[in-house]
């Protein structure tokens, strides 16, 4: 991580945080944004919200309920950067910008716009019934969201990297039109936590409100015990040894407690404890942890306007970031003033910077095969090393023909080094595009 990192995290308002999101995303953010090399945003993504949600009033209480869980959780605002999307008008003018440069091809691939299509068609639909332009839209939306403030890097889940990818090459896009070698969008990357904790639910399956198995997390004391105690376990009799694996009683209470009480509580299912009582033993240990943040949450949802409050400081704060990048970028598109200075006529027009790149494959004095990734100008972007049969070479431009950036680790074997990293990206995705 660089001596001072930025990580930017968005919270969806679509539903209230149940005990899995407690230990999978709220608990690990909050650990990190406590580290001195890292300057923390948090956001409620409420403009996200609306691409599922059409219902004004569960927009809202999700709002107050996900701002106050974070609160009562222990996030601090004075050490972090805590906002609501909607707050930052420049939010929305970035995703503008954006969305005149990324490709409808590369958004016809984004993962939930597939999915939704994938739906249709099993069901028999038009592919796009029900597709708003919101959800199509949704990965410039993220990029806008991402590349406003800078960030270094952005936890998320293996099924969110795609969106990370498509933010890199919408700022790549961005950067080799109108940079003039600057980067005025800072690239960021995915971070993901292989050990992030998946708590299984009241079934066994992955906790989610999918699946109507989650236990609350500061709804009523007794509702959560309710809950725990109606865990599905097998037909073990007290006495009887029970496995730890694949007890969800087991997995929950693990990720509460520390090592000493896991092996005991171990210990206590190779004697036979019976079901009643590890449930018991499980919900005392999670209320330990949670009973002092409940109260704190039943204060915030008593008073919204301390919530309000700290979401207009963290917006205030976020707006002295977003505002001066804005405003750069608004002049380097040329939304300027009236009265600023017409700059001198550039060598090459946009356009002709932006013309489609192309590939060249050709055999050398050694009888080996290359092949180079050029501009319309003749700028060498991408250099092959050699092939032994001309069948490689194409098949390895095919390949960065199909797949655009994410090709380039796998190939890295058969690649020189990239003169302009950028306008390698901006490329192979204008090729994309194309296709």
């Amino acid at each position: 991580m660089p001596t001072s990192a930025r990580v930017l995290t968005g919270i969806n308002t679509t539903g209230s945080p149940h005990l899995g999101n407690y230990v999978g995303a709220i608990r690990p953010a909050l650990r990190a944004s406590q580290k001195e090399n890292v300057q923390s945003f948090y956001f409620l993504a409420d403009y996200h919200s609306l691409i599922k949600c059409q219902a004004p009033e569960r927009v809202h209480r999700s709002t107050l309920e996900i701002a106050a869980c974070w609160l009562a959780a222990g996030l601090n605002p004075e050490h972090v950067t805590f906002y609501r999307q909607s707050d930052i008008a420049e939010i929305p003018q970035l995703c503008w910008l954006l969305t005149c440069v990324a490709g409808k091809g590369q958004l016809n691939r984004a993962h939930a716009y597939k999915a939704a299509q994938d739906k249709n068609a099993a069901a028999g639909r038009e592919l796009d019934d029900g597709v708003t332009a919101g959800l199509f839209m949704y990965p410039v939306l993220m990029a806008a969201d991402i590349l406003m403030f800078s960030a270094d890097q952005v936890p998320v889940g293996r099924d969110q990297v795609q969106h990370i990818e498509m933010c890199r090459d919408m700022a790549a896009s961005f950067n080799h039109l109108y940079g003039n070698g600057r980067e005025l969008l800072h690239l960021p990357e995915a971070l993901v936590d292989e050990q992030v904790a998946l708590l299984p639910g009241l079934d066994g399956r992955k906790m989610s409100k999918s699946y109507d198995n989650t236990i609350t997390l500061f709804g009523a004391r007794e509702l959560m015990r309710r809950q725990i105690m109606s865990i599905v376990t097998d037909s073990r009799a007290p006495g009887e040894p029970k496995q730890t694996e694949g007890s969800a009683i087991f997995d929950i209470y693990r990720a509460f407690a520390e090592p000493e009480e896991t092996a005991a509580f171990a210990r206590e299912f190779e004697q036979g404890i019976a079901w009643s009582e590890a449930k018991e033993k499980l919900f005392a240990r999670i209320d330990a942890e949670i009973a002092p943040m409940r109260e704190r949450y039943a204060e915030l949802m008593a008073h919204p306007q301390q919530m309000e409050d700290i979401l207009q400081a963290g917006a205030e704060k976020a707006r002295a970031v977003a505002a001066p990048l804005l405003h750069e970028l608004r002049s380097a598109v040329g939304l300027r003033a009236m009265s600023a200075p017409l700059a001198a006529a550039a060598d090459e027009s946009a356009a002709e910077r932006a013309a489609a790149p192309v590939f060249k494959q050709y055999r050398e004095k050694d009888g080996l095969f290359y092949f180079r990734l050029a501009t319309a100008q003749g700028q060498t972007l991408l250099q092959s090393k050699a092939f032994a049969q001309p069948r490689e070479a194409g098949q390895a431009i095919a390949r960065l023909k199909k797949e655009g950036a994410a090709a380039l680790a796998p190939l890295a074997a058969q690649l020189e080094p990239a003169p302009d990293e950028a306008a390698l990206h901006a490329a192979l995705q204008a090729l994309l595009d194309a296709e």
